[in-house]
């Protein structure tokens, strides 16, 4: 039945834009807390970054509107297009926790945590890229997605509980969980846009 459905390949082209600077912004992010040298300058660019991100959701969004044949359901389209708009937030968010709480150097554990949002992102950059061609190869790349989750569900909670064992200041405790919640946030995030893509697998392929 796919076949059969006029593909207008622009939005493909749009969502692979979109997933092209979400790893551009979880890249940046990594490089930020492998050389913590100068973190305000690198939250800026992560910045920039999640404000072209903010210009492709309202390009697909009004595209959307104007289109009266579209290659996926309208609705999967908009929750897509929401979710990788929703990791592209987190990350920034995430960049902006360790400026706003003037952060001294990053723990192995958050760039552990990076580590696995710059991965997730580029599975699901792979996933993206298959929108229009064999769309049951999809699902490989949501399977590694939900298993990245899983690893940074576990770094999350082995980082908290060893902050709530050796931290003794209560004010760097509570920056610290708020900053490792987040972190993993964005790999749910990811988690998230993978479920969505594997809900048009099952309705189209």
């Amino acid at each position: 039945m796919f076949g059969l459905i006029p593909k207008n390949e622009d939005f493909f082209v749009l969502f692979r834009n979109m997933t092209a600077n979400i790893i551009e912004g979880a890249t940046l992010f990594k490089g930020m807390l492998d050389d913590y040298s100068d973190p305000v300058a690198s939250q800026k660019k992560i910045k920039q970054i999640e404000h072209k991100g903010d210009t492709l959701t309202h390009d697909i969004i009004k595209k959307l509107n104007k289109s009266f044949v579209t290659p996926l359901d309208r609705e999967d389209i908009y929750a897509l297009c929401n979710g990788l708009d929703d990791i592209l937030d987190l990350i920034d968010t995430c960049s902006q926790r360790f400026v706003m709480y003037n952060v001294e150097q990053p723990t192995a554990m958050a760039k552990e945590l990076a580590f696995l949002i710059l991965k997730g992102c580029q599975a699901l950059e792979g996933a993206v890229s298959l929108l229009g061609g064999r769309l049951e190869d999809i699902n490989r790349y949501c399977v590694e997605v939900n298993s990245l989750e899983n690893e940074a569900d576990r770094v999350c909670r082995e980082a908290i509980s060893q902050l709530f064992d050796e931290e003794k200041d209560p004010i760097q405790l509570i920056k610290w969980k708020e900053i490792y919640e987040t972190m993993e946030r964005a790999c749910d995030k990811c988690e998230d846009a993978a479920n969505i893509l594997e809900s048009v697998v099952v309705k189209n392929a």
